[in-house]
């Protein structure tokens, strides 16, 4: 696979192991330089989320998040995403995920890029 640029890609959550606060309603937003990401994200459960990470040389990304979600809580966590290009061209995130918080359990997530017409994302 092509070494993917992130930056300016906008995604939505497909599914998420039932220990996670990301739902089908979570957008995610992110930005690249050189091989640093960064994103916000907001959602159903989430009301302000940050990721910053790096970019790995299979275009996998390694990043550690954090948000604050609607009980008020602050929520930290690592995860590793691994790109699968679609036949339209767009991508899925295949995530595996550790909270650094709470009870420290993990979990699996998968979220895809919005096309164009679909970018009706909220911007921070």
């Amino acid at each position: 696979m092509e070494q993917i640029n992130y930056h300016n890609k906008r995604f939505k959550a497909l599914s998420n192991s039932e220990n996670g606060e990301v739902d089908s309603e979570t957008f995610f937003h992110y930005r690249q330089g050189g091989d640093v990401i960064w994103a916000t994200y907001y959602g159903t459960n989430i009301r302000m989320g940050t990721i910053t990470g790096l970019v790995k040389e299979d275009s996998s990304l390694e990043f550690t998040y954090q948000h604050v979600n609607t009980n008020d809580e602050i929520m930290t966590g690592k995860c590793t995403s691994v790109p699968e290009r679609q036949s339209d061209g767009s991508l899925i995130l295949k995530e595996t995920w550790e909270w650094t918080c709470k009870d420290f359990s993990k979990g699996t997530s998968e979220i895809i890029e919005l096309v164009e017409k679909e970018n009706l994302v909220r911007l921070f």
